[in-house]
């Protein structure tokens, strides 16, 4: 099994950016968390952030053939990119959306979510356990 995980823009600013939303833990740790998340599972992982939207639609693109899945949090992109749903259909690999913080708790804006149309689940609000939770549900549940 081999999963991209897909960070949107201000994830590289965790533990800087509204600890009191995002925890203060950052970025390194939230890449370090997938890692072993992966490792756990018996899956191979590949990590990527960008602030840039067309970057983010060029890596879902290159997903294609090569990765079993992705897991990916558009961050606030999830509220307004066409583009990354469009990739998303395109490549119709399964895809699961995360959000370190409940999206559906915080302003209306954000209640919407263009990504998620082209994924399987959302888990939203569970801090970094969200990652987890998708690569579990896209590994099949399994730990090796």
């Amino acid at each position: 099994m081999k999963l991209l995980i897909i960070n949107g823009p201000n994830l590289n600013m965790l533990g800087v950016r509204e600890p009191e939303i995002y925890g203060k833990r950052d970025y390194a740790a939230l890449c370090g968390f997938i890692r072993n998340c992966a490792e756990e599972l018996g899956a191979e992982c590949e990590i990527f952030q960008s602030n840039h939207e067309g970057e983010i639609v060029d890596k879902i693109q290159s997903a294609l053939g090569k990765f079993d899945g992705i897991v990916i949090n558009p961050a606030a992109y999830t509220h307004t990119s066409v583009a990354i749903l469009d990739a998303l259909k395109a490549v119709a690999l399964p895809a699961v959306e995360v959000h370190i913080s409940d999206v559906s708790a915080r302003e209306p804006f954000r209640r919407i979510s263009y990504a998620g149309m082209a994924c399987v689940k959302t888990f939203a609000g569970y801090g970094f356990d969200g990652y987890r939770m998708a690569m579990e549900l896209l590994a099949g549940g399994e730990r090796k």
